[in-house]
């Protein structure tokens, strides 16, 4: 067995895909949420489904039979100086809740290494690119002072592409993955740091499921990369497919976004693989256009995102204005990404409204 960490999850839902493998790998993994939530992991463990190649049906994880040890705290219990890594894995708007804020401080004076596996790239992880103006890039953020204690060094970004959710009529210990690809991961700034991301690596690919006597490797795994643009290359995804799903007045599912119009989505897709080549990503880490209109063949809802405003959410993670802020640095504009913004700025603007209305009356 390999060394064996510590690591601290913020956000116990996707939060615990990840979770799950490191544990299959042997590591210990505690996860940040809600007191009613902590308890119920507590007492029953976690539960990921997946399918696997070949075989019927889903596949599922159960916490409790891995070597790694699982429990669960709320952001006030937390001691982030106890743990190796901290991975953030709640939608960016939640780290502003007072007691979940509280805790970042808390991680940021005790310079725990971080990975982010949001959507939403942390500041400080945008001030690692070279070139780039993050503090631009703050009306991007719900409260962009979140990040401010953070070192740019201790901050990394794995790119979420796997998809998952929490099928409705189960308990919130429970996740689905809908589309099982890998978690990508740019390294640190200390070799030290990526040794251990490293370890991950290897001890994740290495860890089988034992389902009835048959040894499965499950997919899922973590991929350690030196760049740190590869996880850039979910952005021409986000802007393709998952902010595309929000129109003037309606949402629509993913598929539709992207297969709608094959053409103007290819040219929105290869804008936004244009600009982080650009910024200095190798043209052979972004995933082609093809591979990912393939797979939004089976992106049959609305993005998570879409479906957030549907609901009246007054914020949500902004990637199409962060993208739109980026592009302006490099004097660069897209009418597409920019109807994105105008319509998603349309609905929190509307949705603002309706909530402010609630609470005055």
């Amino acid at each position: 067995m390999s060394h064996q960490y510590k690591v601290l999850i913020l956000g116990a839902s996707y939060g615990s895909l990840l979770g799950s493998k490191l544990l299959m790998a042997g590591h210990s993994v505690s996860l940040v949420c809600r007191q009613k939530t902590a308890d119920l992991i507590n007492a029953q463990g976690t539960r990921v489904r997946m399918a696997v190649k070949g075989r019927e049906g889903m596949v599922e994880i159960d916490s409790r039979e891995f070597p790694g040890q699982l429990n669960a705290v709320t952001p006030e219990a937390a001691r982030p100086q106890d743990y190796d890594l901290v991975c953030l894995a709640m939608q960016e708007p939640q780290y502003s809740e007072p007691s979940v804020k509280a805790l970042m401080q808390r991680i940021a004076l005790a310079k725990v290494p971080c990975m982010s596996i949001m959507n939403m790239p942390p500041l400080p992880y945008l001030a690692r690119i070279p070139g780039l103006n993050a503090q631009e890039f703050k009306a991007c953020f719900h409260d962009a002072s979140v990040w401010d204690n953070f070192e740019p060094g201790l901050m990394t970004l794995c790119s979420p592409d796997p998809q998952a959710f929490r099928p409705p009529e189960e308990q919130p210990n429970v996740l689905q993955v809908g589309l099982p690809t890998n978690f990508k991961v740019s390294g640190f700034a200390d070799p030290k740091h990526n040794a251990m991301l490293q370890a991950m690596d290897e001890g994740i690919a290495n860890a089988r499921l034992n389902v009835n006597g048959d040894m499965l490797d499950l997919p899922v795994k973590l991929k350690l990369y030196a760049s740190i643009f590869v996880p850039l290359a979910k952005w021409s995804m986000l802007l393709t497919g998952n902010y595309r799903c929000v129109q003037a007045d309606d949402v629509r599912p993913i598929k539709e976004a992207v297969h709608g119009d094959l053409a103007a989505s290819q040219d929105v897709y290869e804008w936004v693989t244009g600009l982080c080549v650009l910024l200095g990503a190798d043209p052979q880490d972004m995933v082609p256009f093809e591979k990912y209109a393939n797979a939004a063949q089976g992106l049959l809802k609305p993005s998570s995102a879409a479906r957030a405003l549907a609901a009246g959410a007054t914020d949500i993670e902004r990637i199409d204005l962060l993208v739109k802020l980026v592009a302006a640095q490099l004097n660069l504009r897209s009418d597409s990404v920019d109807d994105t913004v105008r319509s998603v700025n349309g609905w929190l603007e509307k949705n603002r409204k309706v909530a402010q209305a609630v609470a005055v009356a």
